[in-house]
């Protein structure tokens, strides 16, 4: 077994294990994320059966998916998404998790095929309140849920969200804590809604006690990042 499958597996397991803790029969889903990393990386957790990558560079991950054009993966769109880039995105990726305003909502509609499966869609909470980070603010929640329902081509799945990455773990676990009330309230108002995606590498076993159901790992997976 090589560092990689070593890496994969563990973190495997450390999900399973914060998920049967928070009392959850389903582990919490991984997308790994490997912003950075050569396709090839992608392909050795592929043939560990891992199926849903993250990528936060749109061009980047057109030249992964077509070196890996001959697996069946999911593809997740996890970075900030230009107005510019919305129409790669809508023809290429399976979900986008970074919605936050409501101009990409239209753009994304008109670029997806209609004979294809809606784009799923996360909208993005700035939950921390933080300058340098995208995200909607709370109160836009309902608003941006709102105008996605009204697409036939996209189809809302729930948030993410991105917790200001504080060194006390009380106040990170309190952020991952709003956000499930966020999306218990999201659950309340539209059907279909079913994931949570919060957790990275340093702090994913967190996110899952406070009710994620989706984890974006990449370090812990794949070592720190190349540089670009």
């Amino acid at each position: 077994m090589n560092s990689c499958e070593s890496a994969y597996s563990s973190v495997q397991r450390r999900i399973a294990a914060a998920s049967a803790a928070a009392g959850e029969a389903t582990p919490a889903r991984l997308v790994a994320v490997g912003k950075t990393k050569p396709a090839e990386a992608l392909r050795v957790l592929a043939s560990q059966g891992q199926t849903a990558f993250g990528e936060n560079y749109v061009q980047e991950a057109l030249a992964k998916q077509i070196a890996l054009a001959d697996l069946a993966l999911e593809w997740h769109a996890i970075g900030p998404l230009q107005s510019n880039k919305a129409r790669e995105v809508a023809l290429h990726f399976d979900w986008l998790q970074t919605l936050d305003r409501a101009k990409l909502v239209e753009a994304l509609a008109r670029h997806r095929p209609m004979d294809r499966a809606p784009l799923n869609v996360l909208i993005q909470v700035n939950i921390d309140d933080e300058t340098s980070k995208s995200g909607c603010a709370p109160r836009e929640i309902a608003t941006l849920a709102a105008a996605i329902r009204q697409q036939p081509t996209l189809r809302l799945r729930g948030l993410m969200a991105i917790p200001a990455p504080l060194p006390d773990l009380a106040r990170r676990r309190d952020a991952f804590a709003r956000m499930r009330g966020l999306y218990e309230a999201l659950a309340s108002e539209h059907a279909g809604i079913d994931t949570l995606s919060m957790g990275m590498s340093d702090d994913f076993e967190l996110a899952i006690a406070e009710g994620a159901t989706m984890v974006r790992v990449g370090t812990a997976l794949f070592g720190a990042r190349d540089n670009r």
